[in-house]
C-alpha cells in the first residue's frame, strides 16, 4: 500500500476530538509509542473514511482441516455481518475438504476461494503447515490480488465491529491470558536455547496470539515465511517450539516490534468471562471439545 496518507473524502461528520478525555483504565500506548488499540480510543466514522478512500484490498487466510470445517458457516457468516463491512474482502479458504465448504450469501466485492491442503494426522502439522501453505499461497496467487492480510484461526465467530482501526504495516494481538499484570518471565515464550523462537529471561514486551495477526500483504509475507522456516530449522535439530507458530512469532514480534497492537477484544475467547476493561468482544473462540475436533485428540 505505501505510505499512508490521512485524507478522507470532504463533509464528512463526525465527533470533535479531545486532548482531554478519553480511556484511563488502560495503556493506549506501547513504550516504542504505537497505538495500542481499545474501544474507545479511535472513531469509526474518520478510520472508514481514511481507508475507503484508499480502497484496500483485504485477504484473510483461514485453514479448515479435518473437522475444523464445522466451523466455516459460523466465521463466514458472522465476518459478513462484522468484519470490513463495505470494503473488499477475500477469504482464502485452506481445507482438505472442499465439498464442506458452505455455500454463503457475500457482500459486495467480498469473495472466498478455495485452496487444498492435505489432511494432517496430528493438530501441531496443521498449525505448523499453515506457514508452508500460507507462504506458498501468498506467492504464487496471493500477492496480486491484496493490500493487507490477515491469519486467523476458523474455530471463532464475530460479535462486534472488527474494521479498519487494525490496519498498519505488522498488527498483532494481545494474548487474552496474559495482557494484564503478566510479569514477562512468567510468558509462555520458548525458553529452551536450541529453539530458532528461543526468547531468554528478562526479555519481552507482551505476549501474543497466533490466532489473529495481520498487516501489509509484503510484511505478512515476510512473518508467515520466517515462521515457516525457523520451525523447519527447529525440526532439523529435533526439536520443536512450545506454542508452534505463536512461539516464533513472538519472537519475531520482539525484535520487529508490531506498528500496531491490538487489544484482546480481536480475540476473546467464549470459555472466559468478559472483563470490565474488555467494552467490546470483536471476535471470539468458540468452546469445543478439542479431543473430539483434532486429529490427534488433542494431544
Amino acid at each position: 500500500m505505501g505510505q499512508i496518507s490521512l485524507f478522507f473524502f470532504s463533509r464528512v461528520k463526525y465527533a470533535q476530538p479531545s486532548t482531554q478525555q478519553g480511556r484511563t483504565d488502560v495503556n493506549s500506548v506501547t513504550n516504542w509509542n504505537v497505538p495500542l488499540v481499545w474501544e474507545g480510543t479511535f472513531d469509526p466514522v474518520v478510520i472508514d473514511a481514511i481507508y475507503k478512500k484508499m480502497d484496500p484490498r483485504i485477504a484473510v487466510v483461514v485453514f479448515a482441516v479435518g473437522k475444523y470445517t464445522r466451523f466455516l458457516k459460523g466465521f463466514l457468516e458472522t465476518g459478513e455481518k462484522f468484519f470490513f463491512v463495505g470494503f473488499r474482502v477475500t477469504y482464502y479458504i485452506f481445507t482438505d475438504n472442499e465439498k464442506e465448504v458452505p455455500e454463503i450469501e457475500m457482500g459486495t466485492g467480498r469473495n472466498i476461494t478455495i485452496l487444498s491442503v492435505p489432511p494432517a494426522s496430528r493438530w501441531q502439522d496443521v498449525v505448523l503447515g499453515r506457514m508452508k501453505w500460507a507462504t506458498v499461497a501468498i506467492e504464487q496467487q496471493i500477492r496480486d490480488e491484496a493490500d493487507y492480510l490477515f491469519m486467523m484461526d476458523i474455530d471463532s465467530v464475530f460479535y462486534n465491529r472488527f474494521g479498519a482501526e487494525s490496519l498498519s504495516r505488522l498488527s498483532a494481538v494481545l494474548h487474552r491470558g496474559y495482557y494484564k499484570n503478566t510479569a514477562r518471565d512468567s510468558f509462555p515464550y520458548e525458553r529452551r536455547p536450541l529453539s530458532k523462537a528461543y526468547i531468554p529471561a528478562g526479555e519481552g514486551d507482551y505476549y501474543y496470539t497466533a490466532a489473529v495477526w495481520g498487516g501489509y500483504l509484503e510484511e505478512m509475507y515476510k512473518l508467515v515465511k520466517y515462521c515457516y522456516e525457523q520451525s523447519q530449522e527447529d525440526a532439523k535439530n529435533n526439536i520443536e517450539a512450545v506454542w508452534q507458530e505463536e512461539s516464533h512469532l513472538n519472537r519475531y514480534l520482539l525484535y520487529n516490534k508490531p506498528t500496531k497492537v491490538l487489544s484482546p477484544e480481536y480475540l476473546w475467547s467464549n470459555y472466559d468471562k468478559v472483563p470490565a476493561d474488555i467494552k467490546v468482544v470483536r471476535i471470539s473462540q468458540l468452546v469445543k471439545n478439542y479431543a473430539e475436533v483434532r486429529p490427534n485428540g488433542g494431544n
